[in-house]
């Protein structure tokens, strides 16, 4: 069991403030103070971004764009360019490893650092996450938000705290205390199921988690339930892994009319399988898990997965695997908007522990 450690890293989590939409913002002055949302169409796609003048009214990130236009009548929707974007992450993954090469990325919008033992010899991280702040905002003219705690899970409530343009730190003496009373919801692992079964055993809040015994948990959350017990209690031993494999691929694509039948889906479905082997065979990896996403026209969302006992060597594997999972699901009531497939059960992951020291925040 995991106790109390008495060696303390210091932990760094970084995130841009609303990056899609801030980018297209800081590209088109016409943009900057309107609600926008970057992603799908009107009538058919999802946000993949929402500016925060369009969260004032409720948009969010995998809203569907008809939900979101009628939240906000005046939402402007602008096509994604994730050249521009990840051309902008590379720009803030180069001002990272000035700091640290301990860097694992989460998406293209942000990051751990671990900065225990940094390349600046710097003794306080909040000094650190300041300057790195700073910088991202001279070089791109974007803001980003920080959290810098002893721990991954804490950094990562730390971030969000104050945003946007913000930065605030959670201490060791500060961890459990900030856990007990923030609302489970807003735990960063606790996805909207979680939440609601939680809710349903009257767990509202960090202190009803702390509250349930260890058993309790690993019958309700299964492998989850450990993390959950000692997450409460500002204990999360994760380490900061520079050498993170990514775990799993996909890709998804929506629509314009929906489908009805298996022969239009399975056609549907090769652009999708191409895209997913296309990084298979780029990074030299393999899985054995295929996992197929459904997405009705009422928005209903199923997924069918198999595994196979070694992982598949060729496209025409993935591609046979994935036709039966389509299969068994026509003939179809309704009409099919979304397609999606992933690959998982990748590469192994590895690690790079290291030694950590006892330094102040």
């Amino acid at each position: 069991m995991p106790a109390e450690p008495t060696l303390r890293r210091k932990i760094i989590h970084i995130d841009m403030d609303a990056f899609f939409a801030s980018v297209e913002q800081r590209d088109n002055p016409w943009l900057r103070g309107r609600p926008v949302a970057v992603g799908g169409s009107r009538e058919r796609g999802v946000v993949a971004a929402a500016s925060y003048e369009a969260r004032k009214f409720g948009v969010h990130s995998a809203m569907p764009s008809v939900i979101a236009k009628r939240k906000c009548p005046d939402l402007i929707f602008v096509k994604p360019r994730f050249d521009v974007y990840k051309e902008i992450s590379h720009q803030m993954r180069a001002i990272f490893a000035e700091y640290t090469p301990i860097i694992e990325p989460l998406s293209l919008d942000e990051a751990y650092l671990d900065v225990t033992e940094n390349l600046k010899g710097m003794s306080s991280a909040t000094r650190i996450a300041e300057e790195i702040r700073a910088r991202i905002r001279a070089e791109t003219n974007l803001t980003a938000s920080a959290g810098v705690s002893y721990n991954k899970f804490l950094a990562k409530l730390a971030s969000d705290h104050r945003k946007p343009d913000g930065l605030f730190v959670i201490t060791p003496k500060m961890g459990p205390a900030f856990v007990e009373i923030l609302p489970v919801r807003k735990f960063h692992g606790v996805g909207p199921a979680t939440a609601a079964k939680m809710m349903s055993l009257g767990i509202e809040t960090g202190l009803d988690l702390k509250a349930c015994p260890l058993a309790f948990l690993q019958e309700q959350f299964r492998k989850s339930g450990p993390y959950y017990y000692w997450i409460t209690r500002g204990i999360d031993e994760r380490p900061v892994r520079a050498d993170r494999i990514r775990k799993s691929v996909g890709a998804e694509n929506i629509f314009a009319a929906d489908l009805f039948t298996f022969d239009a889906a399975r056609d549907a479905l090769q652009p999708i399988l191409d895209k997913v082997w296309r990084y298979c065979d780029s990074a030299g990896s393999r899985g054995r898990t295929v996992t197929l996403k459904v997405k009705y026209a009422d928005f209903q969302q199923i997924t069918r997965s198999r595994s196979a006992a070694s992982p598949f060597a060729t496209r025409a594997e993935l591609e046979r695997q994935s036709f039966e999972l389509l299969a068994h699901l026509f003939p179809v009531a309704k009409g099919v908007r979304l397609l999606g497939v992933s690959l998982s059960s990748l590469d192994e992951e590895r690690t790079n522990e290291k030694p950590q020291l006892s330094l102040g925040l």
